[in-house]
């Protein structure tokens, strides 16, 4: 529930799981204290926000040493329109989720990225369609 919407009143969430508001109340804090919930934030509409594109940016490099990764978190973690970002197994070494309002605006993040690092290989994927989002995952792990 509270992946759904961190604001639910504890009420609500212990009456749906069957247990009274304090015991709910303290498995809710050992679940915040244990890592499992890392923190609360409000997710922001990316159309109504002026950031409509979405472009994932596959990257290849042939430079694997630490001081590349390195300079390579440091220089997505500098751009704010890079809001995700995984080392992949594969052909492909890195993946990139990009926002930007338009394809100009994508283009300047591009062209900062080759500026400042050396890529083997750069594909971009324009999103056509937004399918599925959510950022709930399976809690029956747990």
């Amino acid at each position: 529930m509270l992946q759904k919407d961190s604001d639910t009143p504890i009420q609500a969430i212990s009456h749906a799981v069957g247990l009274s508001a304090n015991p709910c109340w303290r498995r809710i804090k050992r679940m915040e204290e244990a890592g499992v919930i890392k923190k609360r934030v409000a997710l922001v509409d990316q159309a109504r926000a002026n950031v409509p594109l979405t472009v994932f940016i596959g990257v290849s490099t042939s430079r694997h040493e630490i001081d590349w990764l390195n300079r390579f978190h440091e220089l997505i973690d500098e751009i704010p329109e890079v809001v995700e970002a995984y080392r992949l197994t594969g052909t492909v070494d890195y993946i990139l989720k990009v926002v930007a309002p338009d394809m100009a605006a994508y283009d300047t993040v591009y062209k900062k990225m080759i500026q400042k690092l050396d890529f083997s290989q750069v594909n971009s994927m324009i999103s056509m369609e937004e399918l599925k989002f959510t950022t709930a995952i399976p809690t029956t792990y747990l």
